[in-house]
């Protein structure tokens, strides 16, 4: 399991370009993580990755999905925040994850199904401003995720466990 810790949304976003550069051209991240935690800021450095500028990335919570197309690929954004699990199984989510391009899913708790090969991380708000923790996990391990010292920085980091 890889844990990050980040000190700002500079460097959160900085670890989506990373994340985003492992999951191109093809990947799904699956972001997990109370209100205001950072998940489109992440999302973001994601999309930042395949080249489309941070700046056109928007918490899409008005609108389902939001699909950019960048200089290194597709990039997909889903927001399920305004929506309960059964909502959510009759509007293709599972063709859309599917396609082409990266594929972002903020409130991924709220999918029916989660793909296996996805990705997933939580976020958590830290003690000081605007920091976070990061930890790498699966849907169903969200409440037993433990809380544990993690390394300063925001690159690729793995747990000594």
């Amino acid at each position: 399991m890889r844990r990050w810790r980040t000190a700002s949304e500079e460097e959160t976003r900085e670890l989506g370009v990373v994340l985003g550069s492992e999951l191109a051209p093809n990947g799904i991240l699956l972001l997990s993580g109370e209100l205001g935690a950072g998940k489109t800021v992440l999302a973001q450095g994601v999309a930042a990755a395949v080249g489309v500028p941070a700046r056109e990335v928007q918490s899409p919570s008005f609108i389902l999905v939001r699909e950019h197309e960048g200089s290194a690929g597709r990039f997909v954004h889903i927001d399920l925040y305004r929506l309960e699990p059964e909502e959510t199984e009759g509007l293709g989510l599972a063709e859309i994850l599917a396609g082409e391009g990266v594929k972002v899913v903020e409130w991924a708790e709220r999918l029916p199904c989660a793909p296996t090969t996805a990705l997933h991380l939580l976020i958590r708000v830290g003690g000081f401003g605007d920091e976070r923790e990061i930890v790498e996990t699966r849907l169903d391990q969200l409440d037993h995720i433990e809380e544990g010292p993690t390394r300063q920085g925001s690159r690729n980091q793995e747990d000594e466990r």
